[in-house]
């Protein structure tokens, strides 16, 4: 994989208008296959669990109860790109609203 560029990453407007009450399906590098959705008031709805999601900077940040952790972003048309420390350390395709009923 080629290193992000900051050219390449999204700012933390697109994020939010790109994922609120969007669902997301991908795997991550180090917890492997994900589904979830990020509801427009913070809340993270996945299979069996919750969570909250935020735009900090031009950063997403997650926190599942153990504190808050933060990945830049790619997007490209419906597929995102979760960068961490320059490497894409995950991919998902975004789906609009929440078809699983999370």
């Amino acid at each position: 994989a080629f290193p992000a560029f900051a050219q390449d990453l999204a700012t933390g407007d697109a994020i939010k208008a790109a994922i609120t009450d969007h669902t997301v399906q991908g795997s991550m590098v180090a917890s492997g296959a994900y589904t979830e959705f990020y509801a427009a008031d913070g809340t993270i709805r996945g299979s069996g669990y919750t969570g909250k999601w935020a735009v900090e900077a031009n950063q997403m940040c997650f926190d599942y109860g153990e504190g808050a952790s933060c990945w830049d972003v790619r997007l490209a048309g419906d597929s995102v790109t979760w960068v961490k420390d320059g490497k894409d350390d995950g991919t998902g395709t975004l789906i609009a609203g929440n078809p699983n009923n999370f």
